[in-house]
């Protein structure tokens, strides 16, 4: 079996692994780290939660041990397309460069620039950011990536759906072409493969697990909900996930719930508040501090349920996430994988449960024919406690007769007052105030004399022509008439000499 002691990597950093812990690389550590040493672009492809970020970050630091870095130029990059995503791989850098005297810039939006120029000025060895805030630093003229050796662009086909590719061209332009390129990403989409075959010379190509598969040690299944209306549908969702939480019990020690829209975070996340539950909302609306200390408490423990966007769907390994609750149905397929990645984690095992509403049945087919397996389908918790309700409720007909109150049964008049002869009898007998009246055998009430009506007074005729066309309005014109002032009528001559 092969150890990180055989991958050529530099003492100081193999020194930093067995302090991390780890004595073993991952299958796509073991394939990509050594032909990334020898200085030969890569392309990984891996399930997510297999350590693809050590893949490039060892290789990384063991080849710029040698070496200094130049003020704004610096001589490696790593693209990332989340801040979340790209913070982790700085936390990762801290670790396995220790003993080093590598130096790191982090730019990512949400924090100030004036801090991020800094740390340019000065010089770094490993710049890490998004590519929004990289473009924003070198069109101020704060940065120049004509020194970089090393690009790394990490979870690439993220970056296809957030629209980076442009970008990313764009970056891929401004570096020198004798860089070294390391791409990685969890699935491989035509428009990926298309850069890669542009941007990358001869790569060594490694994939580990077929593209968009699940990790083996997550537990799948789906729960079908069909709501009672369209308006509820969003709240008995979140009936069932609280009832499916409390059906997992002590075993769903903490969770991530994602939802495709951010207003449904916060929606969610506040319902379980107030129903007890220890949960926080996380998404990109959020300011960065706030994102960050959420995650902080997510990891160690202080929350129980962190209810999310896609934003922490992508390479975010927080250990230990007993289990992933899809809210919603994620619209892109290959965003599945990726969710239900968060949990089940470096062979630890792990329980995905997705709740799917009738109009998300479309794009839960397109999830199936993309990872080529059959999701077990569940009981809804719901569904079956509602047999159990209504059978402790007696219907009325069940109930004996001295019970049930007799009403009187109302009766339907036809126009003009007059009763149906069936429905005469029923009401002689439970109306005793007015005095029955027998005709030819039937039992009828006496009805009151109807009142004579007072004839209406006849409408005034108009008394002319004007008032009949005008409604009583007074529509005559208004205009000089007699009022015509003296001045009109003076002629030419005498108004000069006036």
């Amino acid at each position: 079996m092969t150890k990180f002691s055989d991958l050529k990597l530099n003492p100081k950093v193999l020194k930093a692994i067995e302090a991390a812990g780890y004595d073993t690389p991952t299958p796509i550590q073991a394939g990509a780290i050594p032909p990334a040493l020898e200085g030969r672009d890569v392309l990984g492809i891996a399930q997510t939660g297999t350590g693809k970020t050590a893949s490039f970050t060892l290789p990384m630091i063991t080849m710029l041990a040698k070496g200094r870095a130049r003020a704004r130029m610096p001589r490696s990059l790593v693209l990332a397309p989340t801040r979340e995503l790209a913070a982790q791989v700085a936390e990762n850098f801290d670790i396995y460069a220790k003993g080093t005297k590598l130096t790191k810039a982090l730019l990512i939006g949400g924090v100030s620039f004036k801090e991020q120029d800094q740390l340019i000025d000065r010089g770094v060895d490993v710049l890490i950011a998004t590519p929004g805030r990289l473009l924003d630093h070198f069109e101020r003229g704060k940065l120049l990536l004509t020194g970089v050796q090393i690009m790394v662009v990490d979870e690439a086909d993220r970056m296809l759906d957030m629209g980076f590719i442009p970008d990313i061209e764009r970056i891929f332009s401004l570096t020198p072409f004798t860089r070294q390129t390391l791409f990685f990403s969890a699935t491989m989409a035509p428009e990926i493969e298309r850069i890669t075959n542009t941007f990358l010379s001869n790569p060594v190509k490694v994939e580990v697990a077929r593209a968009a598969t699940t990790s083996e040690t997550i537990q799948q299944s789906v729960v079908m909900v069909k709501p009672s209306r369209k308006d509820h549908a969003a709240k008995e969702k979140r009936d069932v996930l609280r009832a499916l939480i409390e059906q997992e019990g002590d075993a769903c020690s903490n969770a991530i719930v994602f939802c495709n829209r951010k207003v449904d975070v916060d929606i969610v996340a506040k319902s379980l508040k107030q129903h007890g539950y220890n949960a926080e909302p996380i998404h990109g609306d959020l300011e960065q501090s706030k994102r960050m200390a959420v995650l902080s408490g997510f990891r160690e423990g202080a929350i129980r349920f962190l209810c999310a966007s896609d934003v922490a769907a992508r390479g975010l390994d927080i250990s230990n996430v007993s289990h992933v609750f899809n809210f919603d149905v994620p619209s892109h397929a290959e965003d599945y994988v990726h969710r239900i990645g968060r949990t089940g984690r470096a062979g630890r095992s792990g329980k995905a449960i997705t709740i799917c509403s009738t109009q998300d049945e479309r794009n839960f087919e397109d999830i199936l024919r993309l990872v080529k397996m059959d999701v077990p389908v569940m009981e809804n918790p719901l569904a079956m406690a509602k047999p159990v309700e209504a059978a402790t409720e007696s219907p009325v007909e069940a109930k004996p007769e001295a019970e049930v109150s007799e009403k009187p049964k109302r009766t339907r008049r036809r126009r003009g007052g007059a009763k149906t002869d069936a429905a005469a009898p029923e009401v002689a007998q439970t109306v005793e105030a007015e005095a029955p009246v027998v005709v030819d055998n039937v039992v009828a009430l006496e009805q009151p004399a109807p009142k004579p009506r007072q004839p209406r007074a006849p409408k005034e005729a108009p008394a002319n022509h004007q008032q009949r066309e005008g409604r009583g309005r007074d529509n005559r014109v208004v205009g000089m008439g007699d009022h015509l002032p003296g001045f009109i009528a003076m002629s030419f001559e005498e108004r000069r000499t006036s």
